[in-house]
């Protein structure tokens, strides 16, 4: 009995050290398995309703379907509360507008005018956006400062307000009272040496019929603050899901308001241009 429990013993141990022996001459035949220079995905899913978004043309019109129209240009300051989505740092607005004109994906027209008579070359853009400057910097291999060559970007948070150029008509078709927008122009704050403001002044003009198609493959993060949600920038302009104030309305001397009132006059003369166009499609339907 006990030869044959030391027999058992025996041939057990043998098995172990021949399953020891071969475990280790696989993993020093197996080459090891190679580091994958992906990066993780952030989200539990891929997110791609937004980027294959396309737009809805606009329905044609006729020039003599077009009974009545006024010229409007406002003013939208990202600093109210309902325009938040302008500066949200996960799409903002302006960046998505400047990257896209350097790259090329976007074409931007001269401030000479708004009648986007002169294109610019993202070169040109580039050229606005990054101030060249010369500093001094200090070699560590030789000790010796060294004068080079650096680009300072101008921060898109300095985007404070933009500027809207708009187009109301009564459609005698439908009879209803439309509006296109037709530009968005960046506005930027010039400051001084000491920091201080001294005016603000247009980068560029952006042809928004021209844009619509990226916009609406550009997500804009707005107040209801459901993450899912799949608002593009083009609905924000297409709904209006902004606020504005009216500093122009086409007329005979090209005078914006601010050239013929101040202060608290400027803003009411605003409003009522405005309720002057809903009351005149309200004019239209009483009998």
């Amino acid at each position: 009995m006990t030869n044959l429990l030391s027999l058992r013993a025996v041939r057990l141990w043998t098995c172990l050290g021949v399953a020891l022996l071969a475990t280790q001459f696989s993993f020093a035949q197996t080459d090891p398995e190679p580091v994958s220079s992906a990066l993780p995905l952030d989200d539990f899913t891929t997110r791609e309703v937004v980027q294959e978004r396309r737009v809805l043309s606009h329905q044609p019109i006729r020039e003599a379907d077009i009974l009545w129209e006024k010229r409007l240009w406002r003013v939208l300051d990202v600093r109210e509360k309902m325009n938040q989505t302008f500066t949200a740092p996960e799409s903002p607005l302006f960046q998505i507008l400047s990257d896209a004109a350097m790259a090329g994906d976007l074409t931007v027209y001269s401030t000479q005018d708004d009648r986007f008579s002169k294109a610019l070359t993202p070169e040109a853009v580039r050229s606005m956006l990054y101030k060249v400057d010369t500093i001094y910097r200090p070699n560590i291999d030789t000790g010796i400062d060294e004068l080079v060559v650096v680009e300072n970007v101008r921060d898109w948070e300095s985007v404070k307000r933009f500027r809207i150029k708009e187009a109301w008509y009564f459609d005698s078709k439908t009879s209803t009272l439309q509006v296109r927008i037709l530009g968005i122009a960046p506005l930027m704050d010039i400051l001084d040496e000491n920091g201080d403001f001294k005016f603000e002044m247009p980068l560029f003009w952006v042809h928004y019929p021209s844009a619509r198609p990226l916009l609406a493959q550009n997500k804009a993060v707005t107040h209801a603050g459901n993450y899912a949600a799949t608002t593009t920038w083009e609905d924000i302009f297409e709904l209006r899901y902004f606020a504005s104030c009216v500093t122009k309305e086409n007329n005979v001397n090209d005078l914006r308001v601010q050239d013929m009132l101040t202060g608290a006059d400027m803003v009411m003369h605003g409003k009522q241009i405005e309720a002057g166009i809903f009351n005149r499609e309200h004019d239209l339907w009483s009998w």
